[in-house]
């Protein structure tokens, strides 16, 4: 993986909530280790035990003393988890959500197919999960008694099948369509607070959650054939856009899908 390139300074002093890292391949890991050499201090979320073996060693690597529990489903575990945010820190900078989920038989076959259960759970772990987080993470950035923290940034991770047909993708496209609308709605919301909401959009990346959409390897390359410059990106190219988001150079920025996809997304058939 290529290594971040920002200076050591550029988000010293801020603080970080990394939600969705499943192993070193992921691209909420990458985010954090660019907002890690950046200067970020960072806390990381966690599923279930077998997570919290993998992503552990992978925050305790970048100093992280904040490794918690957190169900994107359960209100109880993400308030539990804000609450410790809080009492550790007294406020937070920056939400990374890359949290997303379908039942693997609903990203195959007729989208028409899809169960009224599948389509709720896709729905309520890939988009609604964001509105949850990012209601308690106000909170953290902007007090309404303005006694702690001075606006703040969330990013959320998007794909093309958000706007396209994409072939065993199905219902997950329909849910990142729900989440690029909902980032553009919570910005308005939030945006008087000087809290920044966008969505990336990577082309085709491996990673554990590309592992459960068949023929993932024959889109790599079909992705790489038909890009304007030739070639996919990696995990390193979505970290340093969040990085830069979160920056100083992405302070009025928001509202908005970055397309980091080597083009891929102005293409015609």
């Amino acid at each position: 993986m290529v290594q971040p390139t920002l200076s050591s300074d550029s988000l010293k002093g801020k603080r970080a909530l990394i939600v969705g890292v499943a192993n070193d391949r992921s691209l909420a890991w990458s985010i954090a280790e660019h907002l890690h050499a950046a200067g970020c201090e960072l806390a990381f979320t966690y599923l279930g035990e077998a997570l919290e073996r993998r992503v552990r060693p992978l925050a305790e690597s970048v100093g992280a003393k904040l490794i918690l529990p957190m169900n994107a489903q359960s209100d109880a575990e993400m308030d539990a988890a804000f609450a410790k945010v809080k009492e550790t820190w007294g406020g937070l900078d920056i939400l990374i959500h890359s949290v997303a989920f379908a039942n693997r038989e609903d990203l195959e076959g007729r989208f028409v197919d899809t169960s009224r259960a599948g389509y709720l759970l896709a729905m309520d772990v890939s988009a609604y999960s964001l509105v949850a987080m990012a209601k308690r993470a106000e909170a953290l950035m902007a007090p309404a008694d303005g006694s702690t923290g001075t606006g703040g940034s969330i990013i959320t991770l998007s794909y093309i099948g958000a706007t396209r047909v994409v072939q065993n993708y199905n219902v997950m496209g329909v849910a990142k369509a729900a989440l690029e609308a909902t980032v553009r709605y919570l910005a308005n919301d939030l945006g008087p607070k000087k809290i920044r909401v966008n969505a990336i959009s990577a082309g085709p990346v491996k990673t554990l959650a590309a592992a459960g959409i068949r023929n993932f390897r024959d889109m790599l390359a079909k992705s790489e054939e038909k890009t304007p410059m030739r070639e996919n990106i990696d995990q390193s190219d979505v970290g340093a856009m969040a990085a830069f988001l979160c920056g100083p150079g992405g302070r009025h920025i928001t509202g908005t899908t970055m397309m980091i996809d080597s083009g891929a997304h102005m293409m015609g058939i």
